[in-house]
């Protein structure tokens, strides 16, 4: 069952990876909470008053996920690198490659990334 969680919640070159780490190397990673649908959506467009509600309730399911995490980071000599989740139920940690499997155990997350630098091919407008 293990891996069938791991495939799911994180991939395969980010596997490899933490593979490679030794066992007291750390890792910094995005973990996306699972929190649960505080209030399904019925097609219709919510209020102000109704999202700030959804809101809150999606602030306290996230610390009380974020908690769990952080018990199991402790276990794993890893760290949180934020006070909270964002607003998608994202935080920030790092830990060693052992810490991040059991997270991908945990029912309080979705799926976990690297934290790794983005760069873009891309050139500006005007610029050769």
């Amino acid at each position: 069952m293990e891996a069938k969680i791991q495939k799911h919640k994180i991939s395969n070159e980010f596997d490899t990876r933490l593979k490679r780490l030794g066992s007291n190397e750390k890792v910094r990673a995005i973990v996306l909470l699972n929190i649960k649908d505080v209030e399904k959506s019925n097609g219709k467009r919510q209020n102000h008053s109704e999202r700030l509600s959804v809101i809150e309730m999606m602030r306290k399911e996230g610390m009380q996920a974020l908690g769990d995490v952080e018990e199991t980071l402790n276990r794993f000599d890893g760290r949180l690198l934020t006070d909270h989740p964002d607003a998608l139920g994202s935080i920030y940690i790092e830990t060693t490659a052992a810490g991040i499997k059991a997270l991908a155990e945990s029912d309080r997350v979705k799926a976990i990334m690297e934290d790794q630098k983005v760069f873009s091919n891309i050139r500006q407008r005007g610029t050769l």
